[in-house]
């Protein structure tokens, strides 16, 4: 039976872009998430946009658990930037120029043209920006990641509803092996006990060496060894654990990825005990799917 997909399961991969301007800078924010053992923001910030790192990192610790997420903080100006010539530049070209031309007789005097176009001598004019604006670009600038983040949050969302309709059938299938399994391995005990003493019977035949009593017991161990019964409510337990985990949808991701590896150990264990080609078969089924599982819940927050 299939458990109620949570709306709240997210996954750790998302993506979400905002973007605007504010007097006259565009701006645009792109977060990416993709699976992460932890939170770990990683920012891109232009030059003069460092102080937003600690309400940003507080942001995201509010909204995310798990994930590596990487910020990217693009900036641009609309209008053409100011030139200004630099004065060190300037003044050691011009000596230059002057000096070469004393050298030189009758060589012309230096152009002012010629001079502000050799590289390094005009710079774009650094904007002055008083402590009001600073302030208003950047609350534009946290506003626009808050959106992006909200993006970035509702993404993880919807593709955690998809991971929860894929585990849930994962499960069913799991759970529908185990039922198979259980059928085949009903009579495994008494079927290996039997075949044992045929054996047996046969070698003592030749060369008498135990008492039959003796020989009996450790029949019947090996037997019961053969058994896989607690295998099989340890998995139906595990499955009912998951479609649990999987109901209640928040942070759930660690005690899925352990939950698996129950699973597995279980699947490995049945395998192992088993006495039939047909229980081997479910057995290695089984192992497949919990496998295509475990891939499946490394994406869930």
């Amino acid at each position: 039976m299939n458990a109620t997909p949570s709306l709240s399961l997210a996954s750790m991969t998302g993506f979400a872009r905002s973007e605007g301007v504010c007097d006259g800078q565009g701006w645009a924010w792109e977060l990416r998430s993709v699976n992460g053992r932890g939170l770990d923001l990683r920012l891109r910030l232009p030059p003069g946009c460092d102080a937003l790192e600690p309400a940003l990192r507080e942001a995201v610790a509010k909204r995310l658990r798990r994930g590596s997420v990487t910020a990217n903080l693009a900036v641009k100006r609309d209008e053409t930037p100011h030139l200004v010539a630099d004065p060190a530049a300037l003044d050691q070209v011009l000596s230059l120029a002057q000096a070469l031309a004393a050298r030189i007789p009758g060589a012309p005097a230096p152009r002012p043209e010629a001079l502000l176009a050799l590289p390094g001598v005009l710079r774009p004019a650094e904007a002055e920006e008083d402590e009001a604006t600073a302030h208003k670009r950047h609350a534009a600038l946290l506003a626009g990641f808050a959106t992006a983040l909200e993006g970035l949050v509702a993404a993880r969302l919807g593709e955690g509803a998809r991971l929860a309709r894929v585990l849930s059938g994962q499960l069913d299938e799991i759970a529908a092996l185990r039922t198979q399994a259980e059928a085949e391995a009903a009579g495994q005990p008494a079927e290996q006990r039997a075949r044992m003493l045929e054996q047996v019977a046969a070698l003592l035949a030749e060369l008498p060496a135990l008492p039959e009593e003796r020989i009996a017991q450790e029949v019947s161990l090996l037997a019961a060894r053969s058994d896989v019964r607690e295998e099989l409510d340890r998995l139906a337990a595990h499955i009912a654990a998951a479609r649990a985990l999987l109901a209640e949808g928040v942070a759930v991701g660690r005690r899925l990825d352990f939950l698996v590896q129950e699973f597995n150990r279980e699947a490995n264990t049945l395998c192992s005990k088993s006495a039939s080609v047909a229980l081997t078969a479910t057995g290695l089924k089984l192992k497949a799917v919990i496998e295509q599982l475990r891939e499946q819940v490394q994406n869930i927050e």
